[in-house]
C-alpha cells in the first residue's frame, strides 16, 4: 500500500506494458497481442482557473498482432454543483507512426481552455467562455479510442480527468517521510510514492491518503500571504475528522498533542515554484490513541509536471 491510487485523472504514472495487460485489458479485445492498447500517463490533470496556459498529456500504444495507428481523444464535461453532464465530441486524433509489432510507441499532445470549451453545451448552453464562470470541482473527462489496422475501435478503461482547481491542486510524489508510533520512528518507507491534492472550493483542499493507508482523508487550506498550511479537524460537513478510526491530531486543533515532533506553522508550508510548477507541500499531522500511543507523521512531497 505503499503507492497511492490514482482514481480519476490522472495521474500520471508510466505504466508497464506487464501492468497495463492486467489492468486494461480487460476493457478492450482480450489478449494484449491483439492490439488496442492505450496506456494513459496522466489520469488526473489540475487546471488552474486564470492560468492560460497551455496543457499536455501523455501515454504509450502497445503494437500487438492488430497495429493501432491512431488513438482519437474524447471530449465532455461535467457540472461539478448539478452533476449535468455535457455532450461529448473529439478533441484531438493523434496519428501513431510506428506500427512494428512488439513496440510501445509514446505520444502526447497539448490542449488550451479554448480547445476544451469549442462544441460543448450543457443543459443546452454553451459552456462559460471565460473560466471565472466555472466552479472548483468540475471537469472535463477525456477518453481514449484507438483505431487498429483491421478497421476495430477499441474504448481504453483509463481516462484523464482535467480537473478545475486551485493553485496547489495536483499529483505530488513523496520525497521525504517520518512516522511515529508511540513514540518510535518507524521510518519513511512511503517515499516515492504519488498523493493526489484536490481542490474542495476555493479555499480548501483534499489530501488523499495518509502514509500506507490509501482509504485516509483529511482537508487543509494554504494561506497564500504566509503559505503556512493548516490541516483541518473537521471534515466537509464540519464533524470530527478521524484518521485510522481516531481523532486527528493537527497543528491548531484536533484531539491531544504532539509528543515526538513539532507541529506549528513552520512544520506545515507551501512553497511555489513559479518557474517550473513543482510546487512543494510539507504537512504535520497525526491521530490520538491516547497518552503515550500518538501516531505522527511528517512528508515532504513535490508536484509532480510535465
Amino acid at each position: 500500500m505503499k503507492n497511492i491510487k490514482i482514481y480519476l485523472l490522472t495521474l500520471l504514472t508510466i505504466v508497464s506494458f506487464g501492468s497495463c495487460a492486467d489492468n486494461d485489458n480487460d476493457e478492450l479485445t482480450g489478449g494484449a497481442t491483439t492490439g488496442g492498447l492505450v496506456a494513459v500517463n496522466n489520469q488526473l490533470i489540475s487546471y488552474v482557473v486564470g492560468s492560460g496556459a497551455t496543457y499536455s498529456a501523455s501515454g504509450s500504444v502497445f503494437q500487438g498482432r492488430e497495429q493501432t495507428s491512431s488513438v482519437d481523444v474524447y471530449k465532455s464535461f461535467v457540472n461539478n454543483t448539478t452533476g449535468s453532464v455535457s455532450n461529448e465530441i473529439l478533441l484531438k486524433t493523434i496519428s501513431i507512426d510506428n506500427t512494428t509489432m512488439g513496440s510501445e510507441t509514446a505520444f502526447a499532445f497539448t490542449f488550451t481552455f479554448a480547445e476544451l470549451i469549442e462544441g460543448l453545451s450543457i443543459d443546452g448552453n454553451p459552456l462559460p467562455s471565460s473560466d471565472g464562470d466555472l466552479n472548483i470541482g468540475d471537469y472535463w473527462q477525456l477518453r481514449y479510442i484507438s483505431n487498429t489496422s483491421n478497421g476495430d475501435v477499441n474504448a481504453n478503461s483509463k481516462t484523464t480527468k482535467v480537473a478545475v482547481g486551485t493553485r496547489y491542486a495536483g499529483v505530488y510524489e513523496v520525497v521525504e517521510s517520518y512516522y511515529w508510533n508511540s513514540g518510535n520512528l518507524q521510518g519513511g518507507d512511503w517515499n516515492g510514492s504519488e498523493v493526489i491534492i484536490e481542490s474542495v472550493n476555493a479555499t480548501i483542499y483534499r489530501h488523499k491518503g495518509l502514509a500506507y493507508w490509501d482509504d485516509n482523508v483529511y482537508y487543509f487550506t494554504v494561506d497564500n500571504v504566509t503559505n503556512v498550511i493548516t490541516a483541518l479537524d473537521v471534515d466537509l460537513e464540519d464533524a470530527g475528522n478521524t484518521l485510522n478510526g481516531s481523532p486527528i491530531m493537527t497543528c491548531f486543533g484536533g484531539t491531544g498533542s504532539f509528543e515526538s515532533i513539532t507541529c506549528d506553522n513552520t512544520t506545515s508550508i507551501a512553497t511555489p515554484n513559479d518557474i517550473t510548477g513543482a510546487d512543494q507541500l510539507e504537512f504535520t499531522v497525526g491521530y490520538f490513541r491516547g497518552v503515550g500511543a500518538t501516531r505522527e507523521f511528517s512528508e515532504r512531497m513535490i508536484k509532480l509536471v510535465d
